[in-house]
């Protein structure tokens, strides 16, 4: 990634794009397209293609006789979304990199507004969020709790982690310079939790820009209560098994205790909540997510998200 310095009136964007045998891709690119480019900037888009065949370089090409902006296809097989992701770092060249996935849209100002705020705060990774937008089929109580959205999660005030699904990175940065995805974790899903959970334990900040809008089009594979509790549970095992890393056993009972009481706490307040699917279902996912807390520190093998002979056994969103 480049290190030049920052030129605010003139800075280059590399846009990362990784994808697996995904049709929606045209439309992400197609929104790319779209976007309301701010003066002096120029971009570059990457599509990094994660199949064991280079099996999205002819619809990449196709798209980019009549692109608006420099559009590359990096081939980098397979299967495992740390090397996709890895592929886009090693191809990056600009002042900025910026991270979105396969099944989303970026509305016009997204770009704007994480540049924006990466300029004015000097942060080291800037997120953004991901609107969910569902199918009719969807379950009601899903759409008012807004289950598939993403946001930041901010402890005491801080963002210690993030995701890929919409960020963007400052190449020069010494926090993302040199950084990697762990491999270990391409198959399984929390590799961008573990990327960013590094960056800040390095000492890098995290800004969020809530204008800088991504949707998402949840398929009907994903409106189901137990794809939602698969991916709570991995996601707690992620901050599980971070938690161990960072902690000696006595600490780690500590840790283990707290996630213990915490699921017990979501359990029984979903059991009041029984007549409310609004309320209560989000309240069982929470307590999911402890339970996969547990797993983590425990060491327990995390579930493989990634890897699949489909598109659908895949996951753009991990966190």
């Amino acid at each position: 990634m480049s290190t030049a310095l920052l030129t605010p009136l003139s800075p280059s964007i590399d846009i990362c794009i990784c994808t697996f045998r995904r049709d929606a891709l045209l439309d992400t690119l197609r929104s790319v397209a779209d976007l309301d480019v701010p003066d002096g900037v120029r971009l570059r888009v990457i599509v990094a293609d994660n199949d064991i065949t280079p099996s999205a370089r002819e619809r990449v090409e196709r798209v980019a006789e009549g692109f608006p902006h420099e559009l590359v296809h990096v081939h980098a097989p397979a299967r495992n979304i740390s090397i996709a992701r890895n592929a886009c770092l090693d191809a990056a060249s600009g002042d900025f990199l910026a991270f979105v996935d396969d099944d989303e849209t970026v509305t016009r100002p997204w770009l704007g507004a994480l540049l924006a705020t990466a300029l004015d705060t000097g942060a080291d990774a800037v997120l953004g969020p991901v609107r969910a937008i569902y199918r009719p089929g969807a379950p009601g109580w899903m759409r008012r709790a807004d289950s598939h959205s993403t946001f930041p999660v901010r402890v005491r005030g801080e963002i210690r982690t993030g995701y890929t699904c919409n960020v963007l990175l400052k190449g020069a940065s010494p926090f993302v310079r040199g950084r990697r995805f762990d491999l270990s974790l391409g198959r399984s899903g929390g590799e961008d939790t573990d990327f960013f959970s590094r960056l800040y334990q390095a000492g890098g900040t995290i800004a969020y820009a809530p204008e800088a809008w991504v949707e998402e089009i949840v398929p009907d594979g994903r409106a189901r209560f137990s794809w939602l509790a698969r991916r709570r549970f991995r996601m707690g095992q992620t901050h599980g098994r971070l938690l161990a890393n960072g902690s000696v056993p006595p600490r780690r009972l500590v840790h283990l205790g707290l996630a213990g009481l915490k699921a017990g706490y979501c359990f029984a307040a979903a059991a009041l909540l029984c007549p409310f699917a609004a309320r209560r279902n989000p309240s069982i996912l929470r307590g999911i997510m402890h339970v996969g807390v547990t797993a983590g520190l425990l060491g327990l093998r995390e579930i493989r998200q990634y890897g699949g002979p489909s598109p659908a056994a895949e996951h753009g969103n991990a966190a």
